[in-house]
């Protein structure tokens, strides 16, 4: 891997910040050229989508038809974009012709720092839903490569230049640029140019930036996805009526991926003398392990493990530990030893499941839940009271609440919240999946009095 220097991170960041000015402007680049820059993007990796699935399993371990449906979703999600953009309703312009006469719309914050993350090399990588998502907003773009999958990351980098630079309307020079390194990541935050920065990754390399980001002697937004553990309720009457059902999309849930999804259910909560355990050890006989993302991944999951091993009341339930690679595991512990330790997320093929006596248990474990990106509820229309309890209990603690379902597959919409409580995010208010991510990178200004022959385009056209 190649690392940036500091002073090339400070060429990069001048160059999109003097890129905003011109790629925010309605005028110089209108809301048709924004729009073709994303769908050309995804023309591009179209057409190498065989080039870059090669690299991708070759440098991450995912399997082949995993990265064939995540580079259906990244090319999905910028042609989304696009038609928002085209549509032109997320400048949110409101018009008060009185006195005052306030003419209000959302501009562009300014260049974005992206960090991509280890585990979807398209979908939340150099070319991404954030890249997208600041693009669409109007803003220029410096990716922070991650260095576990670098070739992958310059490749794809290079077709996005060739994207804006071949597009009907050039984008300015600067709009879009990548970064590698440590140091550079670290640099690329604290640069007074960029005004937002969007991060996917671990609790730890997560925080380090936030704080950065929010020492700075100008604060900016920093929209990090962090960890999470995604709990799992199951009431005793699901467990009678649908047990195999369950424990099949459970095991189906917490592999996929070998385990290494920011959904994945980390904890199953289910009713004591459940009885999963044979169906769950044969279900976890037929995953195939596979290597873990990068070596340091798969070696903290292994410390990991070991660690949650040796709690008090935690015992191996089913699958199996692994010298070689993980392969599925699944611990148990009773409701009674349940500890804020054991609501850690363990990145990989592993999950906790614990078993409650009582409804107050169940409930109170709800009430202890940190913050998550989702939680589930699994339940048959008898159990509706202590259903709406648990429901009641978890919507403050997370930001997507699944009924009878289960939370990995994260659909691309307008109604996705993918967002929570820290520490599953720094921003719960806000999403990083779906159309309203854009938010983040807008802020409104309003023009009071300024005479119509003034104002932006956008709202010359609307007064």
């Amino acid at each position: 891997m190649t690392d940036h220097t500091v002073a090339q991170v400070d060429d990069a960041c001048a160059a999109a910040g003097h890129a905003a000015a011109e790629f925010g402007d309605l005028t110089a680049v209108p809301l048709t050229a924004r729009a073709a820059f994303l769908r050309g993007i995804a023309d591009r990796l179209d057409e190498a989508t065989g080039e870059l699935i090669a690299l991708a399993a070759e440098e991450t371990g995912l399997a082949a038809d995993r990265l064939t449906g995540e580079m259906s979703r990244t090319t999905g999600q910028l042609r989304l974009f696009a038609d928002v953009v085209e549509d032109g309703g997320f400048l949110d312009i409101v018009i008060e012709e009185g006195d005052p006469a306030l003419y209000r719309l959302n501009r562009p914050i300014g260049p974005v720092a992206v960090y991509a993350a280890s585990n979807f090399p398209f979908a939340f990588s150099v070319a991404g839903g954030d890249t997208a998502t600041a693009l669409a907003a109007g803003c220029p773009v410096v990716v922070k490569a991650h260095p576990g999958h670098p070739r992958t990351s310059r490749r794809t980098a290079e077709l996005v230049r060739d994207a804006l630079n071949e597009a009907p309307v050039k984008a300015p020079e600067g709009t879009f640029a990548m970064v590698e390194g440590f140091e550079a990541g670290r640099a690329l935050v604290q640069h007074p140019a960029i005004k937002a920065a969007a991060f996917t990754g671990s609790t730890r390399g997560g925080r380090a930036l936030y704080d950065l980001a929010s020492g700075r002697p100008d604060p900016i937004p920093f929209y990090g996805e962090l960890g999470s553990v995604n709990p799992v309720f199951v009431t005793p009457s699901a467990v009678r009526e649908r047990a195999d059902e369950i424990a099949r999309g459970f095991t189906a849930s917490f592999t996929n991926s070998s385990g290494q999804l920011c959904t994945k259910p980390g904890l199953l909560f289910l009713p004591a003398g459940h009885g999963f355990g044979d169906t769950l050890n044969r279900l976890a006989e037929e995953i195939t392990p596979r290597p873990l993302l990068t070596s340091g991944i798969q070696d903290a999951f292994a410390e990991g493990l070991d660690d949650l091993a040796e709690r008090p009341g935690v015992s191996l339930l089913a699958g199996r530990r692994s010298d070689g690679d993980p392969a599925p595991a699944v611990f148990s512990v009773p409701a009674s030893e349940l500890t804020p330790e054991l609501w850690e997320e363990h990145f990989g093929p592993a999950t906790l499941i614990v078993e409650y006596d009582t409804e107050e248990e169940l409930l109170a474990a709800a009430s202890a839940m940190p913050g998550s990106l989702t939680a589930t509820v699994h339940a048959e229309p008898e159990d509706d009271r202590l259903a709406d309890a648990l429901l009641d209990k978890v919507r403050d603690r997370a930001g997507r609440i699944v009924f009878n379902g289960w939370p990995t597959g994260v659909a691309v919409t307008a109604a996705m919240h993918h967002g929570g409580p820290w520490p599953a995010t720094t921003a719960p208010s806000h999403t990083s999946v779906g159309t309203a991510a854009i938010r983040r990178f807008l802020v409104p200004v309003v023009y009071q009095n300024v005479p119509v022959r003034l104002l932006p385009a956008p709202l010359k056209g609307r007064s």
